[in-house]
Parts: structure tokens; sequence; C-alpha cells
């Protein structure tokens, strides 16, 4: 495996059905504890050293976790939170990120998860939503100090199930986050176009992925001078663009989902530079083609019988003599006609080409991320990310699957009325308007006009890729948010089959 892909090792994860045991407790270093908002003392009674457990109850704050420590030779940490039977996704996983987060610091070891008082299907969800958010809470994000740190937590277990739970699909989405969350967090000199691309090759060897990169050169052949325009600003010819490709049964098949990402490994601003606030984390726009990515890992891990082609867009967006600037006319590889407006609005230059080779393809639906827009973030803030979509019928479910998944998103709308923002008196479209308002809107039907065949089409502008103190199960600003989101459009809601009608 390539050398700044992170450890493959992952953390085991058992679980132990029946009454929790003396004997269980005394092997945890730590223990999550998840109550009903309003606690019986029976619920204490199921549990060693319930008496001390309820009378820290009784003395903490209402409504606030109890954080105590049994009497056993390990003085196991425990940490009591109280959670409203019947909580959406969101509300669940959020609690179980602030429960999970209060025991890092405390000494690495085995970590217990138990849902108390209950139905079945409620201890179900809450203990696979506190595993979610223990597995991202110990995954090491990428650090270059001297002394590396240590994973929070060795293994997890989890106690006092009723039946055996199916981990396979919460353990998935986490190694397709927490690869998301690892590639963007890498600093750009060592995650450059180059070493990118050899991440992707190596990941497609590792699980069997056919692999396909276009340099530059082939992409002239192509016509992508969309994407073209962004990457000639580039000290060297190492932009490209990736394709992988996961086929569980046939390796002709026709896709039924692609995913395509932005990857702008560093982004300045090109010839309009940003100033230096702007910039600073500016090596995170390519967050988009790491959750593509990892939503790919993901659907591999699970081995679903899914074809999925990937799409990564893969360059930087820099400054200097050779750089595109406003006022350029470009013509991207579905020989529309594009007048630059501002040289800061990369990203959808790079996916227009990108969602022409895709749709050509003819995949059932396309999914695209990217860190597109701040007038996104400015609409619904960092807490939701939005979505557009050329199937307007769709925004409802759209939303359900955001409530499903604990990762929300908002739809907004797109068409030809918002085209003549962007009428050119010179090409066939503006990139997007002087006036800048609504921009998240512009961008989504300036996409729009690069879908081929009327191919299904769901745009997701990542508001929330980045959030101070975590969302949702995740504890850090990076949330590789849209990984969650997907694999729910895919097993629970079905969209790839109802594109394909």
């Amino acid at each position: 495996m390539h050398e700044l892909l992170p450890d493959a090792k992952e953390l085991r994860v058992n679980q132990q059905l029946g009454r929790i045991s003396a004997d269980d407790t005394d092997k945890l270093d730590q223990l999550l504890l998840i109550l009903p908002e309003s606690p019986k003392p029976g619920h204490f009674r199921q549990l060693p050293d319930g008496s001390r457990l309820a009378a820290a109850h009784k003395r903490s704050k209402p409504g606030k976790p109890v954080v105590t420590r049994l009497d056993n030779p390990k003085q196991t940490l425990v940490v009591i939170g109280f959670l409203k039977p019947g909580a959406e996704a969101h509300e669940r996983l959020s609690f179980a990120r602030r429960l999970a987060s209060a025991v890092i610091g405390d000494k690495p070891g085995q970590l217990g998860i138990a849902a108390i008082g209950f139905t079945k299907a409620q201890q179900a969800s809450v203990s696979l939503d506190t595993l979610a958010a223990a597995l991202a809470a110990g995954f090491c994000l990428p650090a270059f100090k001297k002394d590396a740190p240590e994973a929070p937590f060795r293994g997890i277990r989890l106690l006092g199930l009723r039946d055996k739970l199916d981990t396979g699909r919460v353990r998935a989405e986490a190694r397709g986050n927490n690869l998301a969350r690892w590639l963007t967090a890498l600093p750009p000199n060592k995650l450059d176009a180059r070493s990118y691309a050899a991440i992707a090759r190596d990941l497609a060897r590792s699980n069997a992925w056919q692999y396909k990169r276009y340099s530059t050169a082939q992409l002239e052949k192509l016509g992508a001078g969309a994407f073209l325009a962004v990457a000639q600003g580039n000290a060297d010819n190492s932009a490209s663009i990736v394709r992988l490709r996961y086929r569980p049964k046939t390796r002709s098949a026709r896709a039924d989902i692609a995913l395509v990402g932005k990857g702008i490994i560093f982004d300045t601003g090109g010839t309009n530079l940003k100033p230096f606030q702007s910039m600073l984390d500016m090596h995170g726009d390519m967050q988009g083609s790491a959750v593509a990515l990892g939503t790919l890992l993901a659907i591999s891990s699970m081995k679903l019988p899914i074809a999925v082609d990937c799409w990564l867009a893969i360059t930087e967006n820099r400054t200097g003599p050779t750089a595109y600037k406003s006022q350029d006319v470009i013509t991207a590889a579905n020989g529309k006609t594009i007048q630059t407006i501002h040289t800061d609005a990369e990203g959808r230059m790079a996916l227009a080409d990108t969602l022409v080779l895709a749709s050509r393809e003819k995949p059932a639906m396309i999914v695209d991320y990217a860190t597109l827009t701040g007038t996104c973030i400015s609409a619904i803030t960092t807490r939701y990310s939005g979505v557009f979509t050329n199937r307007e019928e769709w925004h409802t479910k759209l939303k359900r699957i955001g409530m499903d998944s604990g990762e929300r998103v908002w739809p907004f709308p797109i068409g030809k009325e918002f085209l003549e923002e962007l009428d050119s008196p010179v090409a066939d479209l503006m990139q997007c308007s002087p006036k800048g308002a609504g921009d998240h809107i512009m961008a989504g039907s300036f996409l729009n006009e690069f879908i081929e065949n009327d191919v299904a089409w769901l745009h997701m502008d990542l508001s929330a890729s980045n959030h101070k103190g975590g969302l949702g199960h995740v504890p850090t600003e990076v949330t590789g948010f849209g990984v969650r989101y997907t694999i729910n459009l895919l097993l629970d809601a079905k969209m790839h089959e109802v594109a394909r009608g």
C-alpha cells in the first residue's frame, strides 16, 4: 500500500449478548452507557456496581452526562448519557459523538458500549450509532510529529445486547469516512497530484478495482478544455482525471452509479488570488474527491452488488504566467464554450469535463461531490450540505435520505431560468455570474449543462465538509460528509434503481 495511506489495521469489535457481568466490565478501560432520558431504578440494577452508578446519577445535574468510575481493579471510566427514545438519526449520532469524545484522553484501552432500557430495535440503532462514533473518534488523522499520536482505543465491545448485530455496514461506512478525512487532512506537499493518483492506483490494486488515469495529453485529445484551463497554471503536467471501476459481477456492466469528485489539491484562487485567511486551508479543496473515493471503498468493502464508476478530477489551481484568466474563452469536452469570469470558480470548470466523461458512459445515475461555493454555506451554514438535481421530483426523497442517514441536506432549484444570469455575449455561457448572488444555484445550473444522455444526476455542494467541533458522529472539523449519505441512498432508498426505472 502507498506510504501516505493510513494503517490498514482496524479496531476489533466484539459483541456480548445477555446480562452484563462484573467480569465483562472488569475487562474495560472505559464504558459508554446509554440510558433512556428518564431512567428507572431497574436500569441501574442490570449493571455491575449499579448502586454506585445510580448514586452518581442522583448527584448529577439533570440532562448532563454522568462521569464516574467503577470500583474495580481497572477503575473503569464510565460516561453515562441519557437519550430520548425515538430520537432522529442526527440527534443520536451527535449524542454518540459527545459521549465518545468524553473518554478521549483517558488511557488507551478497551472501550465498552452498552444501551440499557430501550426496546430491541432502539437498542440496536443506539448501539450501532455509538459504534460509528467510536470508530470515528478512534481513528487518528495524519500527523507528522516526532512522537506519533496514540490511538485512544485498542478494541470495542458491545455489551448487553439482546441479539447479535450486523456491524458490517457501520464498519464499512467508517472505513470510507476515515479515508475521506485522512486524505483531506494530508498536507499539500504530501498529497500532490502525482501521489494522489498513485494512492488511487494502489487502492485499486488492493481492492480489485479497474484503474485508468487520463493524463493532460490524453485530456487534450478528448477536448477537455475546461479541466485543462485550471491545470495549465501548474508547474508540471501532473494533473489528471482518474477513473476507478468496481464491478462485482461482470467487467463490462454499465455502472449503476458514477461517483464524481472535485480534487483540487490546492487552490490559490488562480489569477484572482485569494487572501491569506481564505487560502490557508485550501489543501482541503479536494474533499469532494476524497468522499467519492471513500464511498467507493465502503461499497467495495461490503461487496455490494452495485456496479460503480468513480471519477477524480485531480489538479491544483495555481497562479503564474501560464494560469488561465478572466475573459478567457474555453471549449469544454462537449463542445460548449465558456467565458471565464473568475478563476477562483475553478471547481465547476474541473467538474464540467469530468461530468461529460462520466455521463457518456451512461450510468443509471451520477452523484458528484464538491466543496464548491461559499454561498451554500451562507444559505444553510455548515450543518447541512446543499443538493441539486436534474430530477426535481427527487427533492423530498433527498431530504428524507439526509434525515435517515444523519447527514442532512437541503435541495435547491436549478434550470434554464437561472442560466439567464450566465448568458454570455461571446460564448455559450459564462462560468459564473459577476454579481455573485446565489452562486451555489448558478454553479449547479452550470454543471447541469455538462450532463449528457439525460443521465439522472445529483450534485452535492459540501457546505458541511468542515464544521467546527465535528458534525453528527464525526468529532473532527473535517467531516467527510457524504459517505454515509450515499450508502443510505443506495442501500435504503435504492435511488440507482429508481433512476434506472
